[in-house]
């Protein structure tokens, strides 16, 4: 899932590139992905891109008013800016192509055509199509519920470690927490085994039981896990954005490899659905979790 390094450097980019370009025309193929219908994409026509932010893990992509709002027929709404607030979800990519996408292209979710033959194409990989877009009026994004529930941001100046540990203040575990975008935003399942293993805490630490060095050693491994994945994404990515960023993982993924820090084999607990990964020497003294997977293979 593209979590908040493979968001913003997407961000950076497209708001490089689109910057000042003027939409020709937009639709969803995917129909089940478009959850508004009031602006309507038609009204998307003639307008310019003013730019493309973040909020979490959503893109926001930001749209001037329409040049020929004021003719005879043109509606007063047309004359305010919108914006599309796109959630990628686990497999979806916002991506700039130079041609239009062909009929056969069946990942395509959303398609805004741009000035001079590009186009803006929202794609999603596999078969879930969780991945979604609202188009907005711009002075309600920060009202829409997608937006309005997430957390402080994670990056670049998540709360200070008195006011982090206000926030993490709840007898759950620091990996169900961290992931929790109530809780913080932009962070999930590959950053947060990243962040934990910087700051030497088991990702099954309750919040409510963090002292002050440790919350102060969890601050410092947020910023600096994230602003390095991004950093390390400014050098590495350019146009056109890949399926598959080069994430720069130490820990997550690597489970049965030695830890880069002590060479203790790294240890996983599987889910259904993801893996925790984690040092034992690093963060749990030396103790391996039980492995609700391996439990279930012994019954």
């Amino acid at each position: 899932m593209p979590e908040l390094p493979e968001v913003e450097i997407t961000a950076r980019r497209l708001d490089s590139a689109l910057r000042g370009a003027s939409i020709e025309s937009a639709l969803a193929p995917g129909i089940n992905a478009l959850k508004t219908f009031d602006p309507p994409l038609s009204v998307l026509a003639g307008r310019e891109v003013v730019g493309v932010g973040r909020r979490g893990k959503n893109l926001i992509v930001r749209l001037g008013g329409r040049a020929d709002a004021g003719a005879v027929g043109g509606s007063a709404g047309e004359e305010s800016e919108l914006a599309l607030l796109i959630h990628l979800m686990s497999a979806g990519r916002l991506q700039l192509y130079d041609k239009l996408a062909g009929p056969r292209d069946r990942t395509s979710r959303l398609l805004v055509r741009l000035d001079g033959g590009r186009e803006l194409r929202l794609r999603e990989f596999g078969s879930k199509q969780a991945a979604w877009v609202k188009l907005l009026r711009e002075e309600d994004v920060e009202q829409d519920e997608a937006v309005a529930k997430l957390g402080p941001e994670a990056w670049p100046a998540p709360p200070d470690a008195v006011a982090l540990g206000e926030v993490l203040r709840a007898p759950r575990p620091l990996h169900t927490l961290l992931r929790d975008q109530r809780t913080i935003a932009g962070i999930g399942r590959s950053w947060v085994d990243e962040i934990l293993w910087q700051a030497r805490l088991s990702p099954y630490k309750r919040g409510n039981d963090l002292d002050e060095q440790e919350l102060g050693r969890l601050r410092e491994a947020i910023v600096g896990t994230l602003g390095g994945a991004i950093e390390h994404y400014e050098q590495v990515v350019r146009l056109p954005i890949p399926d598959k960023l080069p994430m720069p993982l130490r820990v997550h993924r690597h489970e049965s490899e030695p830890c880069p820090r002590c060479g203790t084999t790294l240890e996983a607990v599987h889910f259904e659905d993801y893996v925790i990964a984690y040092c034992p020497h690093c963060q749990t003294d030396g103790r391996v979790l039980k492995d609700r997977r391996m439990s279930r293979l012994l019954k």
